[in-house]
């Protein structure tokens, strides 16, 4: 599913952005933080991520994250499912 959304936040010291944009089938964005010594940091993601083989029906999450929650992995439609 396409999806385009950026957010920063600069205040109280604290300075830093995130960004992300898929076409549905790529996505690309980029972390950004502002560290202590001036300099900015950026973090982004190159290539494609690979799964290792997963059990039917993907991992089962655990308490923290509430009963009844499930992530899937991208290549079996994705994210968590409630």
């Amino acid at each position: 599913m396409p999806f385009d959304f950026a957010y920063s936040v600069n205040e109280d010291g604290n300075d830093y952005s995130h960004n992300a944009i898929s076409d549905g089938d790529v996505t690309r964005g980029e972390y950004r933080v502002a560290l202590p010594d001036g300099r900015t940091q950026i973090v982004s993601y190159e290539g494609e991520a690979r799964y290792p083989d997963q059990p039917a029906g993907g991992y089962q999450s655990g308490p923290a994250s509430g009963p009844g929650q499930q992530y899937v992995p991208p290549s079996q439609g994705g994210g968590y499912q409630y």
